[in-house]
């Protein structure tokens, strides 16, 4: 489980919106050159994202809390993001070639026609499982508080 903390800041309904600042997971990731997500972050200055969660643990405002996504969910959404889109795209194309005689406006119809297609059905299959790509609130982070006598 892919894991980050960040600060309730607000509270709607039965959902919480988490501040988190992206760039925490960085230092202990062993990808530290080969991964975009820290170049991201670097070009962000680190500036907070928000996410709305399912408030499944009675987080309040202020509340220090820890956010979890499964490995397994991220690679799905990844894949529905990415590969579903660029797979229709590219059989489109082929077809458009094919169909057309070889001229390059039908392989140029085809992309076109097919991205759309990807990212309609990437949108229909994201509304079916969006929830499995959602990430979960795991616990509030309690700090020990010693007085001092």
């Amino acid at each position: 489980m892919i894991t980050e903390n960040g600060k309730v800041i607000a509270v709607n309904g039965d959902r919480v919106w988490v501040q988190t600042i992206s760039a925490s997971a960085c230092q202990q990731c062993s990808a530290k050159k080969g991964c975009g997500q820290k170049a991201l972050a670097q070009m962000s200055g680190g500036r907070a994202n928000q996410v709305l969660v399912a408030n499944t643990i009675n987080a309040k405002v202020g509340d220090e809390v820890t956010l979890g996504i499964e490995e397994s969910a991220l690679l799905g959404a990844s894949v529905l993001v990415y590969a579903v889109p660029l797979v229709t795209m590219l059989l489109a194309t082929i077809a458009g070639h094919n169909l057309s005689g070889g001229q390059d406006i039908g392989a140029i119809l085809g992309a076109a026609t097919g991205l759309g297609a990807g990212l309609l059905a990437t949108r229909f299959l994201q509304g079916r499982r969006g929830e499995a790509y959602e990430p979960k609130l795991l616990r509030v982070n309690h700090i020990a508080s010693v007085t001092c006598l």
